[in-house]
């Protein structure tokens, strides 16, 4: 009974959160309608759209113009090839909600990754209420500077998304990061939608959405494949939902990873829900630091979830950089539930709970998991360490884990 009040908790907070987003877009929208709104045009502003002029100031022009108006502002990139170093979109705007920024062309990076003085490429930052689309491309042109890419990723981020609340962001392509494609922090009431995001399997920290102290996120019905996490899930971030995602090549599904730094924050209440996974060295995963602050990771859900030729498909691993840092974690991971997982492995251990001996994992649920070996894997089990409260139920292949 416990565990189904939980439950029903946190699908409810989740319910709550998409209902936020909702009202608040819908609301800026029929004021939109009402007071009509003006188009700024970047081209209008300079943009030489010529694939080798730095056409950064342009964008933050128009931006600027349209933030600072009376009237509802629509910021266009349109169709062609602009080139652009560091864009920063900085609000707290004048114009009536919600800003619309449409990117309906591509924006390729400028390929020298010294000229961004933050490590972002384009960062929206200090807005409220505002919609970025239009099926436009931002590449990232990130094959220039992999080679240089070292295991503390300095690596500028494509899209970051920061301090900010009420965003719709949908319908981009996002291109051969230098870093990771995109960053949501320090912000709430967030949907993401129908986004590709693309890089080379052997491309290094090219995540494709982490979130950051972000609460109240849906993402949803959108591609990603590149070179590590398809979605990475850090410290302080509540309140997520991700739903009918197509992952891989990649590294899968990730809540983490936690610890790295003394100041991080707790995360809860978030599922990963109707994905598929083809190829990805992970399935659905939580990874933490060894030598980690005192946090908790909670109320997590990974359900309705297919692995295609998944290495390991359902993994606890809480001894993420063990080599260089002995001292065990801290991060209490407790009431998680894998349920209805299906599909092939090419690995003969594809679930393994690694868990912390100084503070193991807790109510851990494993339903109706059906976890099939293929290439050179001939037979699959399970294996656990410094778990305690684990329960299954319905098909359970492999076995459950005996800690």
């Amino acid at each position: 009974m416990a565990r189904r009040s939980s439950d029903m908790m946190a699908s409810l907070a989740l319910g709550i959160s998409s209902l936020i987003i909702m009202n608040a877009i819908a609301v800026a929208g029929e004021q939109r309608r009402l007071l009509g709104e003006t188009v700024y045009d970047i081209t209008k502003y300079g943009a030489k759209g010529d694939g080798k002029t730095d056409d950064a100031m342009s964008f933050i022009q128009a931006f600027r113009a349209g933030c600072e108006g009376k009237t509802p502002a629509k910021i266009v990139v349109p169709p062609g090839k602009f080139m652009m170093g560091e864009v920063i979109l900085r609000g707290k705007c004048k114009a009536p909600p919600p800003l619309i920024i449409d990117i309906q062309g591509t924006i390729l990076a400028n390929p020298d990754p010294s000229t961004y003085t933050n490590r972002m490429w384009i960062l929206l930052e200090y807005l409220e209420n505002v919609k970025v689309g239009g099926g436009g491309t931002l590449n990232g042109q990130g094959a220039n500077v992999w080679k240089y890419a070292g295991e503390n990723n300095k690596m500028p981020v494509s899209f970051t998304f920061q301090s900010s609340i009420n965003g719709d962001i949908s319908n981009l392509k996002l291109v051969d990061a230098m870093g990771f494609h995109s960053k949501l922090i320090d912000s709430s009431n967030i949907k993401v939608s129908k986004m590709s995001i693309t890089a080379p399997e052997d491309s290094p920290n090219t995540d494709g959405i982490h979130l950051s102290n972000a609460t109240n996120v849906e993402i949803t019905d959108s591609v990603i494949a590149t070179g590590d996490d398809c979605i990475s899930i850090g410290t302080g971030s509540k309140n997520i939902l991700v739903k009918n995602l197509k992952c891989g090549p990649g590294h899968g599904l990730a809540v983490g990873s936690l610890g790295k730094r003394p100041d991080e924050l707790s995360v809860g209440n978030i599922t990963f829900s109707s994905c598929t996974l083809t190829g990805t060295t992970n399935g659905a995963r939580i990874k933490s630091y060894h030598k980690s602050p005192v946090l908790t990771a909670d109320k997590i859900v990974f359900e309705d979830l297919t692995m295609n030729n998944v290495k390991n498909p359902i993994i606890i691993d809480q001894h993420y950089f063990s080599k260089t840092q002995p001292e065990q974690s801290s991060v209490k991971i407790t009431d998680v539930h894998f349920r209805r997982i299906k599909g092939t492995t090419v690995s003969e251990i594809p679930v393994l709970l690694n868990c912390s001996k100084k503070v193991p994992c807790s109510n851990i649920e494993l339903a109706d998991i059906d976890l099939k070996p293929t290439g050179e894997a001939k037979t699959v089990s399970s294996a656990c360490e410094a778990a305690v409260g684990i329960k299954g139920s319905g098909v359970l292949n492999p076995p459950l884990p005996k800690c």
